[in-house]
């Protein structure tokens, strides 16, 4: 698993600072180069320099009006990511927001709280080209 993620970039897009800091390190830890961004105007900017990017990971839930899903669309809005896996990290139900995600898009859902031990084997199985749907 170490090296099917040794090199790989990932973009984080996460408000919470907690949440953001343990999926960076549990990454960093198996070689990954990490990037993240509040969700704000400077987001797809910061994206954009980040390139190329193998995945990105999205929390649903922000404060305000947005959501995951509206990111969602914006990020696909651009024709550079039209093919990167977008995976929803969330403490949303998953009942409700596993067949959301499933019909707007996005590769698979993970569920917070994080599985230490499986969440770099989830990002290892989606790198491969698995879909991950957990509830």
């Amino acid at each position: 698993m170490k090296n099917l993620l040794q090199g790989k970039r990932i973009f984080i897009i996460e408000d919470n600072l907690g949440n953001r800091a343990i999926m960076q390190l549990l990454l960093e830890q198996h070689g990954v180069r990490v990037d993240f961004e509040r969700w704000g105007i400077d987001t797809l900017d910061r994206l954009h320099k980040f390139q190329p990017v193998d995945l990105i990971l999205l929390d649903l839930m922000f404060p305000g009006e947005v959501t995951g899903y509206d990111i969602f669309d914006q990020i696909r809005s651009f024709s550079e990511y039209e093919h990167t896996p977008i995976i929803a990290v969330s403490a949303s139900e998953p009942a409700v927001s596993i067949p959301k995600t499933r019909e707007k898009g996005f590769n698979g859902f993970i569920p917070k709280p994080i599985n230490f031990d499986n969440f770099p084997k989830q990002i290892a199985s989606i790198l491969d080209g698995d879909n991950i749907w957990e509830n």
